[in-house]
């Protein structure tokens, strides 16, 4: 009956001895997940992109449009042939919720234009960098696989020209106010060659969604028509929109105009670009 007095003392050793277990084996714990430099804070997650969808590619270039990239529209006549026309077809894609696009091809009397249209979504899986920077990102990879040339600067006469309108511009008797006038502007007048070429060439454009640039390849002289192909791309937030217009000349020997193929190009850009505001 005595042995029963010992009862509670031993329970309450057994006690102290699993907390004393108990806590040593939380701080243990505590010791392994714990990683270098890790002060138990959380970092914020960089902010999303403004879009989390994508346009219906196909439907997103206007009948008007398409009329002025694709002039072979205009001239088919059967009715079912131009509502396919102007349907154009939806490139393959995995994930439509990250990248969509739509291409047209028609023919006309004088050219064959092609014309493809390409919206991309670009989603960070980095908490730290936001959807916005990695589209910047994959923009820049873009600028520089299009290789752009350094911009042409305003060319002035040539030292032979400068040197002559010097001399018109030197008082004689037979000079008057207005000739000498003259002769001073033609010295500083850029070559039109020069401001055209400086116009059209590959570049990068203001005023365009965030950023954007242009490229304009011609390819070279062959057994077929030269083929022109005008590439338009811009971002904005999140999302990079690329255009590329292609046209190739049924006769041998023509050769597509690159102003004209460009402004059609820009001119569905900034359309697409106001899509998104």
């Amino acid at each position: 009956m005595q042995r029963k007095a010992y009862v509670p003392g031993v329970a309450v050793l057994l006690a102290a001895l699993l907390a004393g277990c108990t806590g040593g084996s939380g701080s243990d714990d505590t010791a392994e997940d714990a990683k270098p430099g890790d002060t138990g804070t959380t970092t914020a997650a960089a902010q999303p992109g403004r879009y989390d969808t994508l346009p219906e590619p196909c439907g997103a270039v206007s009948h008007d449009a398409l009329d002025s990239l694709l002039p072979g529209i205009t001239q088919l006549t059967d009715e079912e042939q131009k509502e396919q026309a102007y349907d154009g077809e939806s490139t393959l894609t995995y994930n439509t919720d990250r990248k969509v696009g739509c291409r047209w091809k028609v023919e006309s009397t004088d050219a064959t234009d092609h014309l493809l249209v390409d919206f991309e979504r670009v989603v960070s899986y980095d908490n730290s960098v936001s959807d916005d920077s990695q589209a910047t990102d994959l923009f820049a990879t873009k600028v520089v696989a299009a290789d752009l040339p350094d911009p042409i600067a305003s060319v002035s006469a040539t030292p032979t020209e400068s040197a002559s309108a010097s001399d018109s511009a030197s008082p004689s008797p037979s000079a008057t106010p207005t000739d000498a006038a003259s002769a001073s502007t033609s010295s500083t007048t850029a070559s039109p060659d020069a401001e055209s070429a400086a116009a059209l060439q590959p570049r990068l454009l203001d005023g365009l969604g965030d950023e954007a640039f242009l490229d304009d390849e011609l390819s070279s002289a062959g057994s077929t028509a030269q083929q022109r192909t005008v590439t338009v791309a811009f971002r904005t937030s999140n999302v990079i929109v690329t255009i590329e217009y292609v046209e190739q000349p049924a006769t041998l020997g023509t050769v597509p105009d690159s102003k004209e193929m460009q402004d059609r190009a820009r001119k569905l850009a900034s359309q697409l670009a106001g899509a998104f505001d």
